[in-house]
């Protein structure tokens, strides 16, 4: 199985058609919703002619109905009260020497503006990334599981995911996929994730580690087998390949924080990163106008360093 087809069948909720998406939504009791969706169907059955007509939303409101992404870049601050300015990530120097690095990627941020079913969530995460070691690619993954209630963030600062992941010449590329976890025997299976084994992220080597890859993919089972049981719903799924080009379209490698958004798609072309800051007095990503609304989608940040480990 190559990394793209990894969840291919296993689409996140914004991707499912109209039946599965209302019935996904009543196993979790978000019937308002299914409500919704529904009534639309019976309206646009009414209205359409022939097959293959399009599903659209009745609402725009669901932070978790979105399958679009947009990625910011915070950089390196010294310490101080200054708002700090949030960049593309497509628009930030590369950082040459990073090139044949070794790296720690962490997670920093994770906001549940909205999951479905609300109240008190369980999120399984899977990090994916590249591990380039003595020449041989290594395709990793890493599960990470928290408890965050509905319109919060999750009790989470600098947990390590991959400490000294090994960079080439081309760059790293970072893969997330989230699970909000409903099903009862799941969540109570999961547990096993919060020992202090797991919290302490995939420690790497410089050379290639033959016992990783068995790992990893336990890692992949363990999320496409929570993926596709009943109450358990896929929500955001993002890729990021970063590399040293100054190529416009793509994302850049260097030290620092970076954002991943889960947006419409309408906004995907007046979505402005200089309208938003960061204020480290309290750790927030604020709005530039105003400092106490803070981003209306999910989210999550993760930041990469320099690793300095043996």
């Amino acid at each position: 199985m190559n990394n793209s087809s990894w969840f291919e069948d296993l689409p996140v909720l914004g991707q499912l058609p109209p039946a599965e998406v209302i019935a996904r939504l009543r196993e979790v009791g978000e019937d308002e919703a299914a409500n919704e969706i529904e009534e639309g169907e019976k309206l646009e059955s009414t209205q359409t002619f022939g097959t293959g007509k399009t599903f659209f939303w009745p609402f725009q409101d669901k932070p978790w109905q979105h399958t679009s992404h947009t990625f910011g870049y915070l950089g390196p601050v010294a310490p101080g009260t200054a708002l700090q300015p949030v960049r593309y990530a497509g628009n930030i120097e590369a950082q040459p020497d990073l090139k044949n690095s070794r790296i720690k990627i962490t997670l920093d941020r994770l906001r549940v503006k909205a999951y479905p079913g609300g109240g008190m969530h369980r999120v399984l995460f899977d990090f994916y990334a590249q591990n380039q070691a003595a020449g041989k690619t290594e395709d990793l993954h890493f599960n990470l599981t928290c408890r965050v209630r509905e319109g919060e963030q999750a009790a989470i600062l600098g947990y390590p995911i991959f400490v000294g992941l090994n960079v080439g010449s081309e760059g790293v590329s970072f893969k997330g996929y989230s699970v909000n976890v409903k099903n009862d025997q799941d969540e109570a299976f999961l547990g096993f994730l919060d020992s202090d084994t797991f919290k302490g992220g995939l420690k790497l080597a410089a050379v290639v580690q033959p016992a990783l890859e068995p790992l990893s993919q336990l890692a992949l089972g363990l999320t496409r087998s929570i993926a596709s049981r009943n109450k358990n719903v896929p929500v955001q799924d993002f890729y990021m390949g970063l590399d040293f080009s100054n190529i416009a379209t793509r994302a850049r490698l260097a030290e620092g924080s970076y954002l991943a958004v889960q947006i419409p798609e309408s906004l995907g072309t007046v979505w402005d990163w200089s309208e938003w800051v960061y204020n480290p007095n309290n750790g927030q990503i604020v709005s530039q106008a105003d400092h106490q609304e803070t981003i209306p989608y999910n989210y999550l940040v993760f930041s990469i360093s320099r690793y300095e480990g043996a």
